[in-house]
């Protein structure tokens, strides 16, 4: 085989350790490691990036501040329990919405009825909230069952992307509830009405709390092993809510402490807090558009490709997701004396190399390039 020429680079390796604080165990690429691959060829696979994995998406770790982040900005580099096939990806998520969405309306019914016996506006807020909510996951479960349908010659990547767009709903409904939490909350600042029975309202915040903590668990869980964006952003909401609705008791208490105007203050902050903490949402669904991955899924697909038999350099290695699957392609050189044939079995031992890596990664197309090293007059 033939081709271009490229830059030669040293094919030397130190062992590095990938020292960095995401809990991964050093990795020695030193190719001493049991691969199972015999290389017969002395590659040291330079991958084009430094392994010290500063992706700039660092978080902080331990004490207060770091628990907070991991608790309402999940994050995962292990896709170890991610689920491979994608069929069984959306019907895991199509299961996630339906019980949260049950959970979720049980849970408005419940605190409905105790702002009909209470008449607390804080405690509307809330319900209003966790009713948009429930309501969030309809646009989401229409959009996984979009993306099951095959791709045609209009949409040649088929219709994962309804996920997206279902995301971007979800945000619009979210901000439309804080609108509505707000306007009720100056009303009644404006308008004072007594709170009857403050005590059901403590009663109320710890319903909601259960119920929209115990759906972000299931969310989040799932939308982590399928890797769906929206579903994540919505778990998250989820606990978001659940800590929105133990505010409501501060308000019972500050009624109970004879403040009244605690109940439509507290309603104005849920409000309040809700368009601030859904810039996040708004981050994390615009990314996905954008076609933003995690810089270590690509380190790890390089790692696994690089280390396929008769693969000299991996290049060009790109991933988007479409909904909660992943797609992508790369480069590879091997030596220039292969055919046609060797060429292709070396590619498509990387294409299976780089699915073992990566559980959510559908369509992976590997191209075989000869390697410039290899050409005549080229220096190493």
């Amino acid at each position: 085989m033939s081709g271009p020429d490229v830059h030669v680079h040293d094919h030397d390796h130190e062992p590095h350790g990938h020292d960095h604080p995401h809990g991964h165990e050093p990795h020695d690429h030193g190719h001493s490691h049991p691969h199972g691959d015999d290389h017969g060829h002395p590659h040291g696979h330079d991958h084009d990036h430094p392994h010290g994995h500063d992706h700039g998406h660092s978080h902080p770790h331990g004490g207060v501040r770091g628990f907070l982040y991991d608790l309402f900005v999940p994050h995962t580099h292990d896709a170890a329990d991610s689920i491979d096939d994608a069929m069984e990806a959306s019907s895991a998520g199509i299961r996630a919405l339906q019980v949260s969405m049950a959970i979720l309306l049980a849970t408005t019914v419940l605190q409905a009825v105790l702002v009909a016996l209470t008449g607390s506006v804080a405690l509307l807020a809330d319900t209003v909230h966790n009713f948009a909510d429930a309501l969030t996951a309809v646009p989401l479960w229409v959009a996984f069952v979009l993306g099951r349908r095959a791709a045609t010659r209009r949409h040649t990547y088929g219709y994962g992307r309804a996920e997206d767009l279902a995301g971007m709903f979800i945000v619009f409904v979210v901000a439309l509830s804080a609108v509505v939490a707000g306007w009720e909350a100056i009303d009644r600042l404006l308008h004072p009405r007594p709170i009857e029975q403050p005590w059901l309202l403590v009663l109320a915040g710890v319903v909601g709390f259960l119920g929209n903590e115990a759906v972000a668990i299931y969310r989040i869980r799932v939308g982590r092993r399928i890797g769906s964006a929206a579903l994540v952003a919505d778990g998250v909401h989820a606990r978001l809510d659940g800590f929105t609705s133990l505010s409501v008791v501060l308000g019972a208490i500050g009624v109970l402490v004879g403040f009244p105007l605690a109940d439509p203050i507290i309603g104005l902050l849920i409000a309040v807090s809700i368009v601030l903490l859904l810039w996040g949402t708004v981050k994390s669904i615009g990314a996905r558009l954008m076609d933003a991955v995690d810089p270590e899924l690509l380190d790890r697909l390089e790692h696994a490709v690089a280390h396929v038999a008769g693969v000299r350099r991996v290049t060009d290695v790109r991933l988007r997701w479409i909904g909660h699957r992943l797609t992508g392609s790369a480069t590879v050189e091997v030596d220039a004396a292969s055919d046609l044939g060797d060429a292709t079995r070396v590619a498509d031992a990387a294409t299976t190399r780089a699915r073992a890596a990566v559980g959510n990664l559908d369509t992976f197309t590997v191209t075989p390039v000869p390697s410039r090293a290899d050409a005549p007059g080229a220096t190493v």
